[in-house]
């Protein structure tokens, strides 16, 4: 029983490091995260998403980007377009290799922490002394 889970589990990984493999395009080179990094800063991306993709606020509530898990196809499809009053990235603004390349630096991103994991929300209050008692 247990050699069939592990030859199900090496088949089913297998299969799916099939599928990316022929999902990105033949000869062409992987994202770069850095250099996605690099244009998210160059074309002002920071400016109303933060500088590590935690969302912010210029003329209306921008969303976080870090860990985001929209597809990469709606990914493009929202930059090319420009909801609301985020300014929309045609192709001769931002190549399609810019593009992919800023998705895997936001999607390379930490994204928020749990709030337990945050020191400073974790702090009790001090219990206050009994009625009548005395503080020296």
């Amino acid at each position: 029983m247990t050699r069939w889970r592990g030859r199900l589990a090496f088949a089913i990984g297998a299969a799916a490091l099939g599928a990316c493999v022929a999902a990105w395009p033949q000869g062409e080179p992987a994202p770069d995260a850095a250099n996605g990094k690099r244009v998210y800063l160059e074309v002002g991306c920071f400016a109303c998403h933060g500088r590590s993709g935690q969302g912010g606020a210029y003329n209306y509530p921008a969303p976080p980007l870090a860990q985001t898990r929209l597809p990469q196809e709606a990914f493009k499809t929202i930059v090319r377009a420009g909801p609301n009053e985020m300014p929309a990235y045609p192709e001769p603004v931002l190549s399609d290799r810019e593009l992919a390349d800023i998705y895997a630096f936001v999607r390379s991103l930490p994204g928020p922490r749990p709030a337990r994991d945050i020191p400073l929300l974790n702090v009790t209050a001090p219990k206050e002394a009994p009625a009548g008692s005395r503080h020296e």
